[in-house]
């Protein structure tokens, strides 16, 4: 059985590309799905692991299905539904950075029920891995992912939740309700700066890290873009520095460190080896386009690292 199992939606991926020569506005089509990318990511880079999820009987699902046989992902969790599709999304790009556009709406991820829960593969896992888009994107899916975590705490199996903040998805009042719900009840907390400021109000990354780690989480990883990551301890805390490259789209980046991440922390490495390790994957994740193409292998990142700076 995977040691890491990863659950959320995975959708279909339409890329904005730079314009042709005539100026028609071209698309790259891609997998994408934050907790699969993050599957993605922590299997290229050495890790065992399988995804939780509902898919359509369509052509986007058999892509999925095809893709994580590549990558070495297990599906023996992953249900498929002749009644719903599998959701889709569209990433723009301008002066400000990415957009999102999606259609999810009655995909098959979003009807996940408790009782879909994939109890024993649970608990036969060494971390579940889930996120705030995991739980926004239903109420059905939303105590699907709690149930997925009592099982878990039950059973001794690590719980690690990435915030993945959608304000588009709920309201504000309800995502921080539910995702602090859920960190409360987590091992790792993997909160980017931007999610955490608006779930918790506060600005200074030490007093959002002080924030998690007294909500009873006892490893948060506050993601700070190019400035690096904060290793939030109860016993302290350590500021590991980004890596910089030349970056041409972010998708996907937070849920590459959260992959690399999970698959050096589950090998044993201290949490600031395993997330100066991410760190680096992540930089190396947004120097092409799409979720899943720029997802780096071991190879790549330790070579990256062996640099200077």
């Amino acid at each position: 059985m995977p040691d890491i199992l990863c659950m959320g939606e995975p959708m279909l991926e339409l890329n904005q590309q730079p314009p042709s020569a005539d100026g028609r506005v071209l698309y790259l089509e891609g997998q994408g799905g934050d907790t699969s990318n993050a599957a993605i990511a922590a299997a290229r880079n050495g890790a065992s692991v399988g995804y939780v999820t509902a898919i359509g009987e369509d052509r986007p699902g058999d892509g999925f299905m095809a893709l994580w046989q590549r990558e070495g992902v297990s599906t023996d969790t992953v249900l498929r539904r002749p009644d719903a599709p599998t959701g889709m999304y569209i990433v723009t790009h301008d002066e400000r950075g990415h957009d999102f556009t999606f259609y999810r709406t009655g995909s098959a991820a979003s009807r996940y029920r408790p009782e879909d829960v994939p109890e024993a593969a649970i608990r036969a896992a060494r971390l579940l891995h889930v996120s705030g888009i995991s739980q926004a994107i239903s109420t059905s899916a939303c105590d699907a992912v709690f149930h997925a975590i009592a099982v878990a705490r039950a059973a001794g199996v690590r719980v690690s939740y990435d915030t993945n903040l959608r304000l588009r998805l709920w309201p504000a009042a309800r995502a921080a309700a539910v995702i602090h719900a859920a960190i409360a009840q987590a091992d790792i907390a993997l909160p980017s700066l931007e999610d955490a400021r608006a779930l918790t109000g506060l600005e200074a990354p030490d007093a959002i890290a002080d924030a998690y780690l007294g909500m009873g989480c006892p490893l948060v990883l506050l993601k700070l873009g190019a400035e690096g990551v904060l290793v939030a301890r109860p016993e302290g805390r350590v500021l590991v520095g980004g890596r910089k490259v030349a970056a041409v789209d972010a998708t996907g980046a937070g849920d590459t460190f959260a992959g690399a991440f999970l698959a050096r922390f589950v090998e044993g490495a201290d949490p600031v080896a395993a997330a100066r390790y991410a760190n680096a994957a992540a930089a190396l994740s947004t120097t092409g386009y799409g979720a899943v193409a720029p997802i780096p292998r071991r190879a790549a990142v330790e070579a990256l690292l062996a640099e200077p700076g």
